[in-house]
C-alpha cells in the first residue's frame, strides 16, 4: 500500500474519532471503535503469555521501541496470511531494536497451535480478556447474528477466547517510542484489509 494511501486511511479514521478517543469498554461495532491516536501516551495493560503467566506492558518502562499488532485469532484466515507475510519484515524490525508483539484474541493455549504456520517464531500474547484492545480503543462486540454465523462456519469465539464477551479487536498496528508515545497507528474496521510490511517499515523509518 502506498504511504500516501496509508496516511489517508489513518487520517480518515482519526477524523471520525471524538475528542474523548479512548474507550474502557468495547464499541458496538467495528465501524465505531475509537482507537487511541498518534501522539498520545500508550496505555498500560496486562495480557497472558502462552504458558498462562501474566504479560505486563508499561509505557513508562520501555528500553526499546515497541510494535504492537492486534489480530483476531489463529482461526482467522486473513490474520494467518498477514502473519505469514510479515515474516519478511519482522527480522528487520528486530535488528533495529524494535520489539514486535502480536496480540491475539485467542486464549493462551491456542496462541501457536491455532496458527496455520506452526513455524512462526513471533512473540504472541493472549489478549482474550480484551484488556489491551479495550485500552487502545480497538475492541468491539460481535453482534448475535454474526456470532451465530461464525459458529455455523465452525468458529466458536467463546471456545477460542475462553470468555463469553463476544469481543474482537479491529486489526491494528501501533508503533510506540521508548518514552511511551504512540509514534504511529493504523486501524481498519475492514478485517480483510491489513497493513503491508513495507508500510510498517516506512512507519518505523526503515
Amino acid at each position: 500500500m502506498p504511504i500516501a494511501r496509508l496516511a489517508t486511511l489513518t487520517l480518515a479514521l482519526l477524523l471520525a474519532v471524538p475528542s474523548a478517543f479512548a474507550s474502557p469498554t468495547a464499541a458496538d461495532s467495528a465501524e465505531t471503535v475509537r482507537p487511541v491516536p498518534q501522539g498520545e501516551t500508550a496505555p498500560s495493560f496486562t495480557a497472558r503469555n502462552a504458558d498462562g503467566t501474566a504479560f505486563e506492558f508499561s509505557p513508562d518502562a520501555l528500553e526499546r521501541r515497541q510494535l504492537l499488532i492486534f489480530y483476531r485469532g489463529g482461526w482467522c484466515p486473513y490474520c494467518n496470511r498477514h502473519l505469514q507475510a510479515l515474516q519478511e519484515v519482522v527480522p528487520a524490525l528486530r535488528a533495529e531494536d524494535i520489539d514486535v508483539l502480536f496480540l491475539s484474541a485467542d486464549k493462551p493455549e491456542l496462541l501457536y497451535s491455532s496458527l496455520k504456520d506452526s513455524e512462526i517464531d513471533y512473540t504472541l500474547v493472549s489478549d482474550a480478556a480484551m484488556n489491551a484492545a479495550r485500552a487502545f480503543g480497538v475492541a468491539f462486540r460481535v453482534d448475535d447474528e454474526t456470532y451465530e454465523k461464525y459458529k455455523g462456519y465452525g468458529i466458536d469465539l467463546e471456545a477460542a477466547s475462553g470468555f463469553d464477551h463476544h469481543e474482537l479487536p479491529v486489526p491494528a498496528v501501533y508503533l510506540i517510542d521508548t518514552d511511551g508515545t504512540i509514534a504511529f497507528m493504523h486501524a481498519n474496521p475492514d478485517y480483510t484489509t491489513r497493513l503491508e510490511g513495507d508500510a510498517i517499515l516506512q512507519a518505523a523509518g526503515l
